[in-house]
């Protein structure tokens, strides 16, 4: 398989690199699939820069990504045969593993590699591991939200959309705070009341936007920056649903005032959630794909080759959509 490595921890630049590797049978239990895409992600860049207390990678050779999309071409014993030929998409590509997405191919557990309904394209399943299922998990991982209010902070980012539209396809009113630049496409993407979130006010407004009533569900990107924002926006016994905090990586917690609202703080890290919340989130992505409710938009697509610019583009942030990799062209 033609795959994009590294052996080192640094800059895009400097550490990855093009390599021809063995193509790995799959053992009991597993398959392999030949990709058509791969997601790029924010973790997939830090975790190739190093993340704090890292000196070198966690394998000697690294296919870094762990989101994908392609179809099965073989089986190991104890899978169904029948799945050659089918369409997939990718989680957990490089979590605890070496060999990730950004591949030509990819071998890994069965249950790893979803089946992607045929209407939905390789594209959009390539952003439904960790985008996907962490805005299913931040919107719906506290059970039905039909009839009630959800704050959004961050609803231009590539969850955050996914998190308006889910939100909205469950049936809640929904509030999400973005920059002006975004505004309209995040009211595109089904936000009921749109807001800056840099505004100084933004707690009161986005109070003010939800006919004065606070938020059961507060969905929040930067905890560290917002915290105060989210302690007087969300309701007794509210949940924060945490699953970023890039920005302030030590947070500061008003204590009081969330824990006189008895307030479930819910940090989210997709790569460890179990499976029957994973299956439950993953059929409820399916079901919001299959009702023409999620859009996943794409930034843009690099040929395998280009990895380097794209990762560059991860970083470089104020993106519109994902950042893919197409798999099939070197």
């Amino acid at each position: 398989m033609h795959a994009i490595t590294y052996s080192k921890l640094g800059p895009a630049l400097d550490v990855l690199t093009a390599q021809d590797l063995s193509d790995a049978a799959p053992a009991t239990g597993e398959v392999r699939a030949a990709l058509a895409f791969s997601g790029v992600n924010p973790s997939d860049v830090k975790s190739r820069m190093g993340r704090p207390g890292m000196t070198r990678p966690a394998f000697d050779t690294i296919i870094p990504h762990s989101d994908g999309a392609g179809v099965i071409e073989a089986v190991g014993d104890g899978v169904d045969p029948t799945r050659v030929g089918q369409r997939v998409w990718i989680w957990n590509g490089q979590w605890q593993r070496p060999f990730g997405t950004a591949a030509s191919h990819i071998t890994l557990p069965a249950d790893m590699a979803v089946p992607l309904p045929d209407d939905v394209s390789f594209e959009t399943g390539a952003i439904l591991g960790i985008p996907g299922l962490t805005a299913a998990e931040a919107v719906l991982g506290g059970g039905d939200i039909e009839g009630q209010s959800v704050l959004i902070q961050g609803g231009a980012g590539t969850v955050g959309l996914l998190a308006v539209q889910l939100a909205k396809w469950a049936g809640a009113f929904v509030v999400a705070t973005c920059s002006p630049r975004d505004m309209d496409r995040v009211k595109e993407a089904g936000a009921d009341v749109v807001l800056d979130y840099a505004a100084p006010d933004l707690a009161a407004r986005a109070v003010q936007a939800n006919d004065g009533a606070l938020f059961p569900t507060v969905v929040e990107v930067e905890l560290g920056l917002n915290i105060a924002c989210d302690a007087e926006t969300i309701a007794p016994n509210g949940r924060l649903a945490v699953y970023g905090s890039a920005k302030s990586m030590e947070p500061k917690m008003p204590f009081l005032p969330l824990l006189f609202k008895a307030v479930t703080i819910d940090i989210i890290l997709i790569y460890l959630l179990q499976k029957s919340a994973r299956d439950a989130r993953i059929a409820q992505l399916h079901s919001a794909l299959g009702a023409g409710a999620l859009n996943c938009p794409v930034e843009r697509i690099y040929p395998l080759s280009e990895t380097i610019a794209a990762h560059e583009a991860v970083e470089a942030g104020g993106r519109s959509g994902a950042i893919l990799i197409d798999c099939t062209s070197t």
